[in-house]
C-alpha cells in the first residue's frame, strides 16, 4: 500500500519530500493521483483504440494501436499532472478560479478527444448497422444516377427502342389473335368473322396466307428489335452500368466491418437520428451523457484541487518556495556586490526592501 500512495503521490505531480511530513494530507493526493493516472490510463485506451481502426487491416495493426495508445496515454498523463500540480493554492480563491479556467478548457477538450473513440466501441453494433443503410442508400443512389446520366445519353436510341418493343408486342398480340380466328375456321367454330363450316378453305387459305406476312414482319421487327438492345448493352458495359449491382447482405457485412474511422464517427454522429430523418432522442442523451461523463472525469482533478482547503502541505511548499526565491535573491545581490566593487549599504537596502515584500521570517539574514 505504501508503495501504490508514493505512485499516486507521484501521479499528483507533489513534492514527496514535504508530502511525507503532513499524514493528514496522503490520502487527498491519493486520491487526487489515482483520478490523473486513470485519465492517461482512458486517453491510453481510446488512442489505441483509434489508431487501431486507422491502420485495420494492416499486419501491424495491433503494434501501431499499442505505440500509439502508450504515446498518447503518456501525453495526457503529463498534461494532467501539469494542470493540477500548477494551481496555486496560497492565492486568493478568485485568482485560483481564473488560473484554473483555461485549465480546465483544456481538460474538457482533452475529455471529447478521449471519449469519442471509446463511444464508437460502446455503440459498434448501431454504428455498423446505420453504415449499412448508408452504404446501401448510397448504391442505390449511385446506380439511379449512372441509368439516368445513360438515359440522357443516349435517349434517341432508347425512345426508338421502346417504341419497337410496342409496335412488336401489338403485332404479336395480333397474330395470336389471327391465329385462333384460323383454328376456329378449320374447326368450324361459328363466330362473326368465321363461317362456322369445318374444313380447310379459301377462307382459311387466305387468313394462313395473311399470317405468314405477318409473322415475317414480326420476325423483321424482333430482329431490329435484338439488334438495338444489344446496342444499349454494349453501351451500359461501356459506361460501367452492367458492374453495379445492388449490395447483399454478406457485402454490406464486409463494408461494414473494413470502415475506415472517418465513417464510423459519422455514423456515430447519426446515431442521434432515425433512419427517416427523424431525432432520436433516447440514442442522442446516451451519447450525450457518455461524452459528459468522461469530460467531468477530466476535470475531476482540477475540481478536487480547486474545492480542497488550503493545507498544512500547501503551506509547507509555499515556505519552500518563498526560502528559495530569499536565497536566489540573495546569490544575485551579493554578485553584483563584487563584480560592482561598490559597497554593500545600497544592496542591502534592496535586499531589505524584498525581504519585508515577501514577509520572510527574521532568522534570514545577509
Amino acid at each position: 500500500m505504501n508503495t501504490i500512495s508514493r505512485f499516486f503521490w507521484f501521479c499528483s505531480g507533489v513534492h514527496l519530500a514535504t508530502l511525507e511530513k503532513h499524514p493528514t494530507e496522503h490520502n487527498k493526493y491519493v486520491g487526487i493521483g489515482a483520478t490523473i493516472f486513470f485519465t492517461g490510463l482512458f486517453a491510453a485506451l481510446s488512442g489505441g483504440y483509434a489508431m487501431y481502426f486507422v491502420f485495420k487491416g494492416d499486419s501491424g495493426a495491433v503494434f501501431f494501436a499499442v505505440l500509439f495508445g502508450l504515446i498518447w496515454g503518456l501525453a495526457i498523463f503529463n498534461m494532467d499532472r501539469y494542470i493540477v500540480s500548477s494551481i496555486n493554492k496560497s492565492a486568493s480563491t478568485t485568482k485560483q478560479v481564473w488560473q484554473a479556467t483555461p485549465r480546465i478548457l483544456l481538460a474538457i477538450m482533452i475529455g471529447i478527444v478521449i471519449s469519442r473513440p471509446l463511444e464508437l466501441k460502446i455503440f459498434d453494433k448501431e454504428i455498423k448497422e446505420r453504415l449499412k443503410v448508408s452504404y446501401l442508400n448510397n448504391q442505390r443512389s449511385k446506380i439511379d444516377t449512372l441509368n439516368a446520366a445513360f438515359g440522357n445519353k443516349y435517349k434517341i436510341e432508347l425512345a426508338k427502342l421502346g417504341d419497337l418493343k410496342t409496335r412488336r408486342d401489338t403485332m404479336a398480340n395480333a397474330i395470336k389473335s389471327e391465329e385462333q380466328k384460323l383454328n376456329f375456321e378449320i374447326f368450324g367454330n361459328k363466330t362473326t368473322e368465321t363461317s362456322g363450316i369445318m374444313g380447310y378453305g379459301p377462307y382459311a387459305k387466305r387468313k394462313e396466307t395473311e399470317l405468314s406476312q405477318r409473322r415475317q414482319s414480326l420476325d423483321t421487327l424482333s430482329a431490329e428489335v435484338r439488334r438495338l438492345e444489344n446496342f444499349v448493352d454494349g453501351r451500359k458495359q461501356f459506361d460501367g452500368l452492367m458492374a453495379e449491382k445492388i449490395y447483399t447482405s454478406k457485402e454490406l457485412d464486409s463494408l461494414a466491418n473494413i470502415a475506415g474511422f472517418a465513417d464510423r464517427n459519422w455514423a456515430l454522429g447519426q446515431l442521434s437520428f432515425s433512419p427517416n430523418g427523424k431525432p432520436d432522442l433516447s440514442t442522442s442523451m446516451a451519447i450525450t451523457f457518455i461524452g459528459l461523463l468522461f469530460i467531468f472525469f477530466e476535470c475531476l482533478p482540477v475540481f478536487v484541487k480547486l474545492m480542497s482547503s488550503r493545507g498544512p502541505y500547501d503551506r509547507s511548499v509555499e515556505n519552500v518556495e518563498t526560502s528559495q526565491i530569499y536565497e536566489s535573491d540573495k546569490d544575485k545581490d551579493f554578485e553584483v556586490t563584487v563584480i560592482d566593487g561598490v559597497h554593500n549599504t545600497r544592496i542591502s537596502t534592496e535586499i531589505a526592501k524584498r525581504k519585508n515584500k515577501l514577509n520572510l521570517p527574521q532568522q534570514y539574514e545577509i
